[in-house]
């Protein structure tokens, strides 16, 4: 990578791992601080926990779009302030349906696609895997530091101060955004315009997107009733944290040769099929575990290695697979459908956790993984796209 490239997937990596921190942070610590307030139950947990996704997900292709006509920065500014106000509002709301409203500005700060799309404006196609797996592995960083530190942040300054803190560290990330990430280049605009239909037709995308869909889907819906089953099987809240740096730091050098070793990572297809199946086998030792911590554990390693493999491939294959004039687009589509699964996943974790118990919110998640891994399955060895008019089976329309 030259100079620049790398300056830019670390600048992006860093605004991806602050905002991210502040929104993981949350996952091991809510469910347990709002049980203890009144008119809360798993219910409203869960949909305070998947809030945020339901605007990301309407707003990830609006803020694309602008993006490919005003800009990168204007829009991922923009979007990082908004999350601030909602984190304000959720550090001074107790009553569900206050923080389930500033949860919901939280996610209209819907940033995630343009980010990808910068990054891919940024970097050239050979180098872009590698960019998308710093990216990747920065947000594998942010999600075991947050876990780690959530404990002992609840302790020191309570959920509504966590909530304020991811406040602050959006700023920061607006600062990065304003002084260190590199402009793009002026030509990222000039190419054929692809019909955005297209874009959501494309057969590619489709499965990468139904894929971004189930792996977060997934994932707040197994910590709707993870952090619940720590305590059943003997783990007071306050440790929690040695469980959760165990099993997100061992999930995340269990991935390293996957998207690090070239000899490995070249082989996409067949990296990224067999880790949905790995994704499949943590949830069924989870599911097995009967509330034992050993198996706890155990499920939590796999799957988290199968989850850091899947976080950093799934954006890079989306890059190679949208035209260069529709990357905006294409990753505002695949930010929306990963917020989508977000509240997806969380509300009906809650729902299900309450009626129907832990058990089935697990059979759910397997289930749903399960129909990733048939969909994926015929997909094709991914091929880098250099321009809309060379090596893409997406139908082209004239230039205006």
């Amino acid at each position: 990578m030259s100079a620049r490239e790398l300056r830019a997937s670390l600048s992006l990596a860093s605004i991806f791992g602050l905002r991210l921190f502040g929104m993981f942070i949350i996952l091991p610590v809510f469910a347990l601080y709002a049980e203890r307030l009144p008119g809360w139950n798993l219910t409203l947990v869960g949909i305070a926990l998947g809030a945020y996704g339901l605007t990301q997900a309407a707003l990830q292709i609006p803020f694309g779009w602008v993006s490919d006509r005003i800009g990168r920065k204007p829009v991922m500014v923009a979007g990082l302030l908004v999350f601030a106000a909602g984190s304000v509002i959720c550090a001074l709301a107790q009553a569900p349906w206050a923080v389930i409203l500033g949860r919901v500005v939280q996610g209209a700060g819907a940033i995630s696609g343009v980010a990808i799309a910068m990054a891919a404006d940024l970097t050239r196609p050979s180098q872009r895997t590698k960019s998308m797996a710093i990216i990747g592995s920065t947000i594998g960083l942010a999600f075991a530091a947050s876990f780690v530190l959530a404990p002992f942040l609840r302790n020191a300054i309570g959920v509504p101060g966590i909530f304020a803190f991811t406040g602050l560290l959006a700023m920061a990330a607006v600062a990065i955004v304003a002084w260190v990430v590199p402009d793009p280049p002026a030509k990222q605009h000039a190419h054929v315009k692809v019909p955005f239909a297209q874009v959501l037709r494309d057969p590619e995308l489709l499965r990468l997107n139904v894929g971004i869909f189930a792996l977060h889907a997934v994932l707040m819906a197994l910590f709707v009733v993870v952090p619940l089953s720590l305590v059943r099987a003997g783990l007071p809240p306050a440790s929690h944290w040695s469980v959760y740096l165990g099993a997100v730091g061992s999930g995340f050098i269990l991935m390293l040769p996957f998207v690090a070793v070239r000899r490995v990572a070249r082989h996409e297809r067949a990296v990224f099929l067999g880790s949905v199946a790995v994704l499949a086998a943590g949830i069924a030792v989870l599911a097995a575990s009967a509330d034992r911590l050993g198996p706890l554990a155990a499920g939590l390693v796999i799957f988290f290695a199968a989850f850091h493999v899947l976080e950093a491939k799934l954006p890079a294959l989306v890059s190679k697979a949208a035209p260069p004039s529709a990357k905006g687009a294409a990753s505002g589509v695949y930010s929306s459908v990963q917020f989508l699964g977000t509240f997806v996943g969380a509300a009906f974790g809650g729902a299900i956790a309450q009626h129907l118990g832990p058990v089935a919110v697990l059979a759910s998640c397997l289930a749903i993984t399960a129909a990733w891994l048939a969909v994926a399955w015929p997909m094709r060895e991914p091929v880098a796209k250099e321009s809309d008019t060379h090596q893409s089976h997406l139908p082209q329309a004239p230039n205006p």
